[in-house]
């Protein structure tokens, strides 16, 4: 018996340091993990869109207040007006939000088939009701860093979006968005640790800042990625669904922790 409790003592501890985020960044180990987990529940919600008869490219700015319910709460968690708790943090937080979407969104599609009420003003509107404790809890912005963030990501979105109409790839206002959400998170990321106290917690973007001595990086790494992601998505991917989906991951993944890390900037500085 004392033994079974020393290995289940063992087995949470592991948990704890290598798995649940409490510590100072991510590791190779909850890295994969969380990717894994991200990509089963890609999946499930594929097939629930494709059950509801549903574009996930329609949700784009439906799931926006979700996304800053999430990740406001992180931030004020980061900055202890919200206690360190498993369901306030990775992957406890996200986990909450997506199946407070997923709610919203079946609660939604049947709203609209009983009320005619479009379904995207459902969630949306669900979404800001639940972001009000986060916001009314937000009592300091520091305008200056909010001014920086904002000013990198428009200068650097700027050059697409004066290319979308020479480049067919973004010419498509998805794409663009999606886009755009990156280079929202490398702007947010760059000020903050170029221009502040603060630190890149994933395991490659750390590596590769720790290198250039810059998260300036973080524009020509994201924006690589996301577009070989977008022309191989589009060029080998025929299904809308599965196609949408993608994207809107990406969008999501990108535009949560950017705002998670302004947030966590304005809020703490």
């Amino acid at each position: 018996m004392l033994l079974d409790s020393q290995i289940l003592t063992q087995i949470s501890d592991f948990i704890t340091t290598y798995l649940i985020y409490f510590g100072p960044g991510y590791n190779i180990l909850n890295t994969v993990v969380f990717g894994i987990l991200l990509g089963i529940f890609v999946i499930i919600l594929i097939k629930m869109f494709k059950y509801i008869n549903k574009d996930p490219k329609d949700l784009l700015i439906a799931v926006l207040p979700f996304i800053f319910f999430g990740s406001s709460t992180r931030a004020l968690v980061d900055n202890g007006i919200y206690p360190l708790s498993y369901w306030l943090i990775t992957p406890g937080i996200y986990f909450i939000t997506g199946f407070a979407t997923i709610i919203a969104l079946l609660v939604g599609v049947y709203v609209e088939k009983k009320t005619k009420f479009d379904y995207r003003y459902f969630i949306f509107l669900v979404g800001v009701v639940i972001c009000l404790p986060n916001i009314f809890n937000i009592n300091h912005i520091n305008l200056i860093a909010l001014g920086q963030v904002l000013g990198a990501w428009a200068l650097v979105s700027s050059v697409f979006i004066l290319l979308r109409n020479k480049w067919s790839l973004i010419k498509d206002k998805f794409n663009l968005s999606v886009l755009l959400a990156q280079i929202f998170d490398a702007s947010a990321t760059f000020v903050a640790i170029d221009y502040y106290p603060y630190g890149e917690q994933h395991v490659l973007p750390n590596a590769l800042i720790g290198i250039t001595g810059t998260a300036l990086v973080m524009y020509p790494l994201k924006i690589a990625i996301i577009l070989m992601a977008l022309y191989v998505v589009d060029s080998y991917i025929q299904d809308k669904t599965i196609k949408n989906m993608l994207k809107l991951a990406i969008f999501i993944l990108g535009i949560s922790t950017g705002l998670r890390d302004l947030l966590s900037l304005i809020i703490g500085t």
